[in-house]
């Protein structure tokens, strides 16, 4: 089996090699399966994550859980806390780059994470028991740990980014959910 670190590097050479009308294809049929899941229509409150380097494409997600009267929250790094705010956003909601470099709103307003009903989560691999390899910060793992047993995690993954299994670690924290294409 591969090491965290050679998986995560083959992977996101392959998502940044990811011809854009391929990702954006795939990215499309990705959201129409999340829209169609009872668990997303029943949800009133969505965390989102900002996709960057490849990842799969979110924005239009967003742009029409927004339209559907969803409450729509992304996530801030805080990297003095090494932590994950949830912060609402609207259509009107301007950004800027955080600091990995990832789309943040630029004014915050928090949304306490035991209100999330449903949280979006990235990543750069998945196995099919829901096991993810993130970016190695920890982040991911640190913000799942504290989301109460109600809330409903789904990863979503091209399907290159699913493999049979992955390098766990007690800290690694499962998604409910994988979504890919």
């Amino acid at each position: 089996m591969l090491t965290k670190e050679l998986l995560r590097s083959k992977i996101l050479s392959n998502l940044r090699k990811q011809k854009k009308q391929i990702r954006l294809e795939k990215s499309q049929k990705i959201k129409d399966k999340l829209f169609k899941l009872k668990i997303f229509k029943k949800a009133k409150r969505v965390m989102f994550y900002m996709a960057f380097d490849g990842e799969v494409e979110t924005k239009e997600m967003i742009r029409q859980a927004m339209r559907m009267g969803k409450i729509v929250a992304v996530p801030v790094c805080d990297p003095k806390e090494r932590k994950i705010i949830p912060c609402q956003i609207g259509p009107r909601t301007k950004f800027k780059r955080g600091p990995y470099g990832i789309k943040e709103p630029l004014k915050k307003m928090p949304l306490p994470s035991e209100e999330l009903d449903l949280v979006i989560v990235p990543g750069v691999a998945f196995d099919r028991k829901g096991n993810r390899l993130g970016r190695g910060k920890g982040y991911y793992d640190s913000f799942l740990k504290t989301l109460p047993k109600k809330t409903y995690s789904i990863g979503l993954a091209f399907d290159f980014q699913i493999v049979r299994s992955l390098p766990v670690l007690p800290h690694d924290i499962k998604v409910k959910d994988i979504l890919f294409a």
